[in-house]
């Protein structure tokens, strides 16, 4: 059940997502070491021609904010001509990275949202850069790796997992939408898959994430040390490294495999409301724990995945980062809805576990909020990216 790429969960999945939890303060990082207690919140240095960056933020799961970002692809456009390779990694035992800092970017008004928009333009570009990159890019995806942290990895070219990694894209819990690029990888699983994922928030571990794809290489998290060091000591041969201290696991069996056919009979549903109709006729434990996640979502959310999985299908990496952006800006606009702030404050600010959804069931959203949402917007506020490189993923 392999992602079709190129080279080579929920509600408390979502507090480890802050983008409050997914976040990090403007300081341009210095070549130093990862010593604890270092308060930059992105170190960097090159050691024997190798860059390396470590998310430092290990007490907010390493989540994202502007000041990261900026940092982050400081060092990627100054390094992509001057290092072997790149490494980027996250401090502490638990994350890699657990998404961006939402709560900062909703802390604006409707009429005042441009610190969340430059957010997303900047890690946006961040995410097409890396899956642009000349020289090998390899994340360590060692502990939670959630929305951002999914697009600070899986965007770039190896993707080392480990029995620690959990993986998700539990957007639709906030009121938001897959984003980072989910709308070209997602929609490039094997049948339903990223869909399924898309609209529950579902949490995929270790082995797992390898063998969809999302991780190119697994290792034991013990010998995440030893892999590290190899790769700095090393004459650039990265592949070859990586392979030496990788574990093959060809023949694990993904943990929903039992459940594919019904997750791709149901999903395939032309509307959500379908979907939820093909799930309550089933009426398996499966259906109804899929159900009871469902409810919990977004209503608009859900809608707008659905059809921007659908739109990406058939867009490049490139033009699906575009579209994202338009989604994030009417998200923060509440062009169609007030969700994405109403999610933040009931699950990452207030934390009362109780979204007030606005429409409040599916059949409230009609087409029209939807597609408005995918509309064209100004020339000069449309996310620019350029590269004479397709994408490799």
């Amino acid at each position: 059940m392999m992602v079709r790429w190129g080279t080579s969960s929920l509600l408390n999945t979502v507090n480890f997502l802050t983008r409050s939890s997914l976040s990090k303060p403007l300081r341009f990082s210095r070549n130093m070491s990862t010593q604890p207690g270092n308060d930059e919140v992105v170190l960097s240095e090159i050691i024997n021609n190798k860059g390396v960056l470590t998310l430092n933020r290990p007490r907010a799961l390493n989540s994202l904010n502007e000041a990261m970002v900026t940092i982050i692809l400081e060092k990627l456009k100054d390094w992509e001509h001057k290092v072997d390779c790149v490494v980027v990694r996250g401090a502490g035992e638990k994350a890699f990275c657990a998404g961006g800092d939402v709560v900062a970017v909703t802390s604006g008004s409707l009429t005042n949202c441009n610190h969340g928009k430059n957010f997303f333009r900047k890690e946006y570009t961040m995410d097409y850069i890396i899956s642009q990159y000349k020289k090998p890019y390899i994340a360590l995806i060692d502990g939670i790796t959630m929305g951002g942290g999914v697009g600070i990895s899986v965007n770039g070219k190896y993707r080392i997992a480990t029995e620690k990694t959990l993986f998700a894209m539990p957007e639709t819990a906030i009121g938001l939408f897959p984003d980072v690029g989910a709308s070209y990888f997602l929609s490039r699983l094997e049948g339903k898959l990223g869909l399924y994922l898309a609209l529950t928030g579902q949490r995929l571990k270790g082995k797992d994430v390898v063998k969809i794809g999302f991780g190119t290489h697994y290792i034991e998290s013990k010998n995440i040390p030893t892999l590290y060091e190899a790769i700095l000591k090393g004459d650039g041969d990265v592949e070859s490294t990586i392979k030496k201290h990788s574990v093959d696991v060809s023949d694990h069996t993904f943990s929903l495999a039992q459940n594919m056919g019904l997750i791709n009979e149901a999903f395939s549903g032309s509307t959500v409301e379908e979907i939820f109709t093909r799930l309550e006729k089933d009426g398996s434990q499966f259906s109804q724990d899929t159900l009871k996640l469902l409810n919990k979502m977004s209503p608009i959310s859900m809608k707008i995945s659905k059809v921007e999985l659908e739109k990406g299908a058939k867009m490049s990496l490139k033009e699906c980062l575009q579209m994202e952006f338009r989604l994030a800006k009417s998200a923060l606009e509440a062009t169609s809805s007030p969700d994405f702030y109403e999610g933040v404050r009931a699950l990452l600010k207030d934390k009362d576990q109780n979204p007030k959804w606005n429409p409040s069931s599916l059949q409230e959203v009609t087409d029209d909020m939807v597609n408005k949402v995918f509309l064209p917007i100004s020339p000069e506020e449309e996310l620019k990216l350029s590269s004479n490189r397709e994408s490799r993923l």
